[in-house]
């Protein structure tokens, strides 16, 4: 993995099904942000992860107990606007919609910055 100083966005596949196995009903699209946020931070290596409300809707969109499978998710490492934060980088979750998720492999974005 390269620095951790640049800014960069890939394209990853979570399982949410092998990480919410058995896991109650009432706990699991709860547990499934905690377990994005936690993918997130362990791939990007930052300890600020932030959701965008589109992937919040995307996990909760079959209620509390019915979260997808899997996930396409866009990781994105940027940097903190705040001038006097604790970590100059932060992870911005965000979905991928796409008609399946099978197949696809990690791929890095190019940012049009």
């Amino acid at each position: 993995m390269a620095g951790l100083k640049d800014v960069v966005s890939r394209e990853y596949t979570i399982n949410l099904h092998k990480r919410l196995h058995g896991v109650s009903f009432k706990k699991r699209a709860p547990r499934a942000v905690k377990e994005i946020k936690k993918f997130a931070k362990l791939h990007m290596g930052t300890e600020d992860v932030r959701l965008a409300p589109e992937l919040n809707q995307e996990i909760w969109k079959r209620g509390i107990k019915g979260v997808p499978l899997r996930l396409r998710l866009r990781i994105s490492r940027r940097r903190t606007e705040e001038e006097d934060a604790k970590n100059p980088l932060f992870s911005y979750v965000e979905p991928v919609f796409v008609a399946s998720v099978k197949g696809l492999h990690t791929t890095v974005v190019e940012e049009d910055a």
